[in-house]
């Protein structure tokens, strides 16, 4: 027989959580391991389906789990759209500002680089994750967002699904885009047009 019910306490580092029936009833421990073709990892809220059973330990766990409408959960739309938009406009800030020699055309080289790094940053983190293996830091991805790498970073949430569900971690990744945008737009000013040039001095 199978249940469906909604994820919650889900311990994405550690791989597990619990599963609350729909209806109500006794929730049921989760583990990464027991999802079935799985395409991404998840996260609380997700409906799921599976089977129960009993462990070694006598308690009541999931088994053969699948996403309810599985594959067609990935970033909303309109948070797509916006980030997207966003990232695409910011390019073209950039070069326009290159163009007009208030940035110098090492900026592009920066954030170009900083976005490869924090692709593949999320590329490795979203292989460890589903290979049970040790993750890179959440701190870290947040820190290669804040030099420049954001761009890449919302391209990797895009295009990899990873860390693009989890409230949290999305709370604190748009707090770092605003931080090096508003970084940005300093050193456009005269005081940050100073420091650039003396830092590059």
């Amino acid at each position: 027989m199978r249940y469906q019910g909604k994820v919650s306490n889900w311990k994405d580092d550690q791989g597990f959580g619990f599963v609350t029936p729909r209806g109500g009833g006794d929730r049921a421990f989760v583990h990464i391991k027991a999802f079935t073709g799985r395409v991404r990892r998840p996260v609380d809220g997700d409906l799921i389906t599976y089977a129960i059973e009993r462990d070694s330990k006598n308690r009541t766990t999931a088994k053969n789990i699948q996403f309810v409408g599985d594959g067609t959960a990935a970033i909303p739309s309109k948070a797509t759209s916006f980030g997207s938009t966003l990232a695409l406009g910011f390019c073209v800030l950039l070069v326009a500002t290159v163009l007009m020699g208030k940035m110098p055309p090492v900026a592009i080289g920066l954030y170009l680089s900083a976005s490869f790094i924090t692709f593949v940053a999320y590329a490795l983190d979203k292989s460890a994750a589903k290979k049970n293996r040790r993750r890179i830091k959440e701190s870290t991805l947040h820190l290669f967002s804040i030099i420049g790498g954001w761009p890449g970073a919302l391209l990797a949430q895009k295009l990899l699904r990873h860390k693009s569900k989890k409230e949290e971690f999305q709370s604190v990744f748009w707090g770092t885009v605003a931080i090096n945008c508003v970084g940005f737009c300093w050193l456009l000013t005269k005081s940050g047009s100073a420091f650039l040039a003396s830092l590059l001095a």
